[in-house]
């Protein structure tokens, strides 16, 4: 396993719609345990393949600060079928960091996914969980905390948007 880079806020990857799987295979096995051992040492609890610079429809999650599980999975194109309710969520995002801001996002959500062995999966989520895949997902689509919150807040968060988006443009 390796750690990977993560792109920061300004990497055009990140704005990019990563395309479906078509093939789990081993190479795609070892993505994810590429992008759980860099979730992890990020002390993250999700992170989506754009993030390491990557454009396939993969994302991992984390379980054991959500639920106390030592686990962590892969969902490979993963899909809301289902949602209900809505809340409030404060999110971070490993590619953005310093920025915590409060989103609105669906209370429930049951999500269909394709597991590392090639089986078809689904999941019902509530609170933490379903922030966490939610945002995930957003992330696959191109979608960014930033474009979750009002012109206003965006507009404040300006300076810090600009520096983050220096360091990304050195790391390029």
């Amino acid at each position: 396993m390796a750690l990977l880079p993560i792109r920061l806020f300004g990497d055009p990857i990140l704005r990019a719609r990563a395309r479906e799987v078509e093939t789990v295979d081993d190479d795609l096995r070892r993505l994810a345990d590429d992008m759980i051992e860099t979730m992890r040492d990020a002390e993250g609890v999700g992170l989506a393949a754009n993030q390491v610079g990557d454009l396939r429809r993969i994302l991992v999650v984390d379980f054991q600060p959500i639920t106390g599980e030592q686990s962590a999975e892969a969902f490979i194109n993963p899909r809301i079928v289902e949602r209900q309710g809505s809340m409030l969520s404060e999110e971070g995002c490993l590619s953005i960091p310093d920025v915590r801001e409060e989103i609105e996002r669906t209370e429930e959500v049951t999500v269909a996914y394709t597991d590392l062995q090639g089986g078809e999966r689904s999941v019902e989520a509530a609170g933490l969980l379903s922030a966490v895949l939610q945002h995930e997902i957003d992330h696959l689509d191109g979608i960014l905390i930033t474009n979750r919150v009002s012109p206003t807040r965006r507009a404040m968060l300006r300076g810090t948007l600009k520096r983050i988006a220096r360091g990304a443009a050195q790391r390029m």
